[in-house]
């Protein structure tokens, strides 16, 4: 049972992918946003390579717990998508994934250039392990 996970940005998508037991999360990719209906495609055709039954969408909720602006994109991407996957399209919290996966890039004394490259894939992962976890 392999799930996607995606933190949506305006520029990019950083994707993660779980393993086959569905119980740990792996950074995959990072891809630059072309627009709602080719990111919806490409969405899509990851999760079909990867023979996910899920994909797992990063919700930046406001810090006082409500949607706003980025929230709405995302669910607009997830209606998107929705039009074209037939699996489950779980929403989770990521408020603070972004920083948490920068801080431990910068942990793992990671190069600024570098983590620049990779901060979306790492959220992606910390999303996808997120929801993994609230399942088992």
């Amino acid at each position: 049972m392999r799930v996607l996970g995606l933190d949506v940005g305006v520029k990019r998508i950083g994707v993660a992918l779980s393993d086959e037991t569905g119980m740990v999360a792996s950074p995959l990719t990072v891809y630059e946003r072309k627009g709602m209906q080719a990111d919806a495609q490409q969405i899509v055709q990851m999760a079909s390579q990867n023979e996910c039954v899920a994909i797992v969408f990063g919700l930046p909720l406001e810090l006082n717990g409500k949607e706003g602006l980025r929230a709405r994109r995302v669910l607009l991407l997830r209606d998107a998508v929705a039009a074209l996957f037939g699996g489950e399209l779980p929403l989770v919290d990521e408020r603070f994934t972004t920083k948490e996966a920068e801080r431990a890039l910068i942990g793992a004394d990671v190069r600024r250039d570098k983590r620049k490259q990779v901060v979306d894939k790492v959220a992606a992962a910390l999303i996808l392990q997120s929801y993994l976890e609230s399942q088992s």
